[in-house]
């Protein structure tokens, strides 16, 4: 069907205008600064000017400081000034965000103008302050809302109730409106997400630490309704929030930003820390929102019990615990189990501290080999553990390999075999986290090589089998009319 010119026009009109607004939208995107946005904030009446020029002198006193900077302190300065850059262009500055993210710049300005150097990992604090900043390399010191909240439990817990209290008055402030509530948010890169993110096991321990320490300082009138805030979270879908609807239930995820990565000991302790901010609050949201995890927490659990050990991770990840996430799981299954009586948490606990004292289970698979040949010495192997072989013969060692970590589940170390045939012992050793070593043995028959036909036909004394020739390539049955199977094709092909 051919197109009238007054259509053909007017559909070349629509292409440019869609063109051109694509191109408006792309230009405007990328002419996103941290200046840029403040600038629309105060335009939108979204913050004052005091705010706004308070924030943007912070962010050019940091970004003239790189310039004079060198070595790890430039790299560190910049890549905090660089993860701001990163937010002002996907658009996500708020005005909630800007108390921490201004705070976050002019900590690292001071940092590594005047401090010594860190490693990514360190935690830090400032005089006067209780917060908890940490070192992540390329990006610099960054508020971390676990380790403050795990620190506000610790005051907690061990009764310094001041410095409890100075630490919750500087959280409380830089909670981002977030899910249709408050969250206490990441602002650097981190596992494939990008600032700003949020995750389940530090929202259910900021839930549980404030309400700790509200309770205990008598604040429960100031407090209690902002806590309630940051419910939002757990009841809106990720990457908004962190909840995953399950057929039993609702999974709470670790990142926000990774609802398919299913981590245990996360999920675990976010319920801890809406059981117990329901207990002491009395919040019906809170204790709905709990209930419709541990539906899920029933089934879920024991999937990540192997029989020896632990899984850290199902979904996009499958991967045993490392020793200290171990420990870790084992004590959070202890605090649902002691919080709750049910037995899937219980005996998950009593299994998980079993394992940190059972050796790995070890069976040699393999129990024959050709001679002159590589052989897979395939094994099973019961949990995360290192392992290594050794095969003698006649109580001589013939060949080793060192020491590697092997997951649970049957593996193999590859044997160059010996030319004479004979038994073989096959030791298999493995030492998991813990430190429990288990050892095996295993006797491989090595059977002699195999003989080619005319070698074994001339040591019979026979004659070896006579192959027809190959056919030479070009030629169809028809120019072997020998082929064909019976005469009258014979004479079919000579016509």
């Amino acid at each position: 069907m051919r197109l009238g010119w007054r259509t053909s026009w007017a559909c070349a009109a629509l292409a440019i205008a869609l063109v051109a607004a694509l191109a408006a939208a792309s230009e405007a995107r990328a002419a996103r600064t941290f200046g840029t946005e403040l600038t629309r904030l105060v335009r939108e009446g979204a913050i004052d000017r005091d705010t706004s020029d308070l924030s943007r002198e912070t962010y050019r006193s940091a970004r003239a400081t790189v310039g004079r900077l060198s070595g790890a302190r430039r790299l560190e300065l910049g890549g905090a000034v660089r993860a701001v850059d990163g937010m002002a262009a996907r658009g996500a500055i708020t005005p909630s965000r800007l108390p921490a993210l201004t705070l976050t710049l002019e900590r690292n300005r001071e940092w590594w103008t005047t401090r010594e150097l860190l490693r990514s990992g360190d935690r830090v604090s400032f005089p006067g302050s209780e917060l908890v900043w940490q070192m992540v390399g390329g990006q610099g010191l960054q508020i971390h809302p676990l380790a403050n909240f795990g620190k506000l439990n610790a005051l907690w817990s061990t009764g310094r109730d001041q410095r409890a209290g100075v630490l919750l008055d500087e959280l409380l402030p830089l909670a981002a409106q977030r899910a249709g509530g408050l969250a206490w948010e990441y602002y650097f890169a981190f596992g494939g997400g990008q600032p700003p993110w949020v995750s389940g096991l530090a929202e259910g321990t900021a839930l549980q630490a404030i309400a700790r320490v509200a309770t205990k300082l008598g604040r429960q009138a100031d407090v209690f309704p902002v806590a309630a805030q940051a419910l939002g979270v757990f009841a809106t879908p990720a990457p908004e929030g962190v909840a995953v609807a399950t057929l039993e239930g609702t999974h709470y995820a670790l990142y926000s930003f990774a609802p398919s990565l299913r981590v245990i000991n996360g999920f675990v302790q976010s319920l801890v820390g809406l059981f117990d901010y329901a207990q002491l609050t009395g919040d019906a949201t809170a204790q709905a929102l709990y209930q419709a995890g541990e539906q899920a927490a029933r089934v879920e659990v024991p999937l990540y019990d192997t029989g020896a050990w632990s899984l850290y991770s199902r979904g996009t990840s499958f991967h045993e615990s490392d020793l200290s996430y171990h420990i870790l799981l084992r004590d959070f299954m202890n605090g649902l189990c002691g919080r709750t009586a049910e037995p899937v948490y219980c005996v998950a606990a009593a299994h998980f501290s079993s394992a940190l004292t059972t050796p790995p289970a070890l069976h040699i698979r393999t129990t024959q080999a050709r001679a002159r040949t590589t052989a897979a010495i395939a094994f099973d192997l019961s949990k995360i553990s290192q392992v290594g072989m050794a095969v003698s013969r006649d109580g001589r060692t013939v060949y080793s390999r060192a020491a590697t970590t092997f997951a649970y589940g049957t593996h193999s170390f590859s044997w160059p075999v010996p030319r004479e045939p004979g038994t073989y012992v096959v030791r298999i050793g493995a030492k998991d986290l813990a430190g429990n070593v288990a050892v095996v043995d295993g006797a491989v028959q090595v059977v002699p090589t195999r003989k080619p036909a005319a070698r074994v036909a001339a040591a019979s004394g026979r004659a070896a089998p006579r192959r027809r020739p190959a056919e030479p390539r070009g030629f169809s049955v028809l120019d072997r009319p020998w082929r064909l199977p019976h005469r009258a094709g014979r004479r079919a092909a000579r016509g």
